[in-house]
């Protein structure tokens, strides 16, 4: 099945773009325009995505029924002003997808979501990713080393303060408050960052574009949204339109609380 791209937001994705398996071999084939193990010495990419995370306030979070369909809307939230993107692991294709990503958007920031194990950590990091993201926290110390030596963030799930301490003393440099839905939302935000105000936090789970202010307002550094961007309705549909207005109206929030933050 081949999917076109038709979003208004600029020259580029005025263009047809016709996106199938070979396209993604393509990509397979030639290795990402800055390899993740040969970072030159005066820059970092965990820090440069550190950054992205924090000026823009959003993660946005992508599961897809297939690589293309993956592309598509990874392509619509990019061009409605999304800057860090997660692609979930159980996305067809995931890495392939993740290499074309880093080729066809170098200054962007694109990770992998729910990896659960070692082999997924590496695989990940071969494919690309300036980041990692986990719905618990596992193997840390072994996971912490591996992406040290990659300068790759991890940012492993955490709901206690136990939790959050044990992550943050591991080495983490963030840590996902997961899920902040369940836990309360900006309530439980607001009081755990009572005594953890020296650990960077991201919360996700449930939150919708017109809470990310509140979040941010309360001491996150950044939200998780998914289906807020990448609708079941809009994915169902193929409708890439529907997700590229979605991303513009997160995008915009996110940027108006960091903002506001600041003053």
């Amino acid at each position: 099945m081949v999917f076109t791209s038709t979003l208004p937001c600029n020259s580029v994705s005025q263009i047809q773009r016709p996106f199938t398996r070979s396209h993604l071999q393509q990509h397979q084939c030639a290795p990402p325009s800055s390899p993740p193990f040969l970072k030159p010495s005066s820059f970092s990419s965990s820090n440069h995505t550190y950054s992205l995370i924090q000026d823009s306030a959003v993660i946005a979070c992508l599961r897809a029924n297939s690589a293309e369909q993956a592309m598509e809307a990874a392509r619509a939230a990019v061009n409605g002003g999304i800057t860090v993107l997660e692609i979930v692991r159980s996305t067809p294709g995931v890495f392939e997808v993740l290499q074309a990503l880093v080729n066809e958007y170098p200054t962007m920031a694109f990770g992998v979501g729910t990896v659960l194990t070692v082999e997924d950590v590496k695989a990940a990091i071969k494919a690309g990713a300036k980041f990692l993201m986990s719905p618990a926290t596992f193997n840390v110390y072994d996971i912490i080393d591996t992406v040290r030596d990659a300068d790759v963030l991890y940012i492993p799930g955490v709901m206690t303060p136990t939790e959050i301490l044990s992550a943050h003393n591991a080495g983490a440099k963030i840590v996902k408050i997961y899920p902040v839905s369940a836990l309360g939302g900006v309530r439980y935000i607001s009081a755990i960052m009572k005594p953890f105000s020296h650990i960077p936090m991201v919360a996700s789970q449930g939150i919708t574009i017109d809470s990310v202010g509140d979040y941010i307002a309360r001491g996150a550094i950044s939200v998780v949204l998914s289906d807020a961007i990448f609708s079941k309705e809009a994915m169902n549909q193929n409708n890439f339109n529907a997700v590229n207005q979605l991303a513009k109206s997160a995008a915009l929030q996110g940027k108006n609380a960091v903002e506001r933050k600041k003053r």
